[in-house]
């Protein structure tokens, strides 16, 4: 099986090709560019490097959410309209889930955090050895992690690019180990693996079906919703 993976739900972009256990290719771009300027490039790059071509691939990985609104729909757009063209099935993979299949296998648990500014974070904790879920994707304040810190498996690594917003609170925690910030970022090579873990769940669908999770309303919705408030009566 061929599997694509992308992911652009935050500051940095990411694409990888897998077949079957294997990784063909990655790459991983972090330069203060927009995902419409680069995205196109990593994934041409991925299909001019390996010799494959759309056609090849036989699941879609896209990261769906949570993250930057605008970074979600420019990656599941890309996912969607290559998709499209050749009706592979895709999955519809969770930031923080990706995430955790970026890091190195081991024991303890993984939180998985995106700043989701106003000191929250988009989050979800896994077990490290097997990647599974411990509790759903969500949107909290830093400090309302506190409860699942302190009683989670030990170690306990933060990833992701909210993990500093993490660490300020909880690095001093017993049992809290630092996680490298280089180490801590989205792979394409986790979108992967997460998109086939899905694959095997049953869990993937059309491109057609492709939608974003946002977890919250955008800031201008919040606003929005803000204003109506204060003008009622």
């Amino acid at each position: 099986m061929i599997t694509f993976g992308l992911d652009s739900a935050g500051r940095t972009a990411a694409v990888a090709l897998m077949r079957g256990e294997e990784l063909l290719f990655e790459s991983f771009l972090c330069a203060g560019h927009t995902h419409s300027e680069t995205l196109m490039g990593l994934v041409d790059g991925a299909f001019k490097a390996t010799g494959l071509s759309p056609a090849d691939v036989d699941l879609w990985g896209v990261c769906a959410g949570p993250g930057s609104f605008t970074g979600l729909r420019i990656g599941l757009a890309t996912v969607k309209g290559l998709a499209l063209v050749h009706g592979a099935p895709c999955a519809a993979v969770s930031t923080p889930e990706a995430l955790a299949y970026s890091c190195p296998a081991g024991q303890g648990t993984v939180l998985a955090a995106l700043d989701a500014r106003r000191g929250e974070v988009y989050w979800a904790a896994f077990d490290l050895a097997s990647r599974a879920r411990l509790v759903p994707d969500s949107a909290a304040p830093v400090k309302d992690l506190a409860q699942f810190v302190e009683n989670c498996k030990k170690p306990l690594f933060f990833v992701g690019d909210g993990a500093a917003l993490c660490y300020n609170v909880y690095g001093q925690t017993e049992g809290v180990l630092p996680c490298p910030p280089a180490l801590g970022l989205c792979r394409g090579a986790g979108v992967c693996l997460a998109a086939r873990a899905m694959n095997d769940r049953g869990e993937a669908v059309s491109a057609a079906a492709l939608a974003p999770s946002y977890l919250r309303l955008s800031q201008a919705e919040r606003e929005r919703a803000e204003r109506g408030q204060s003008l009622r009566p």
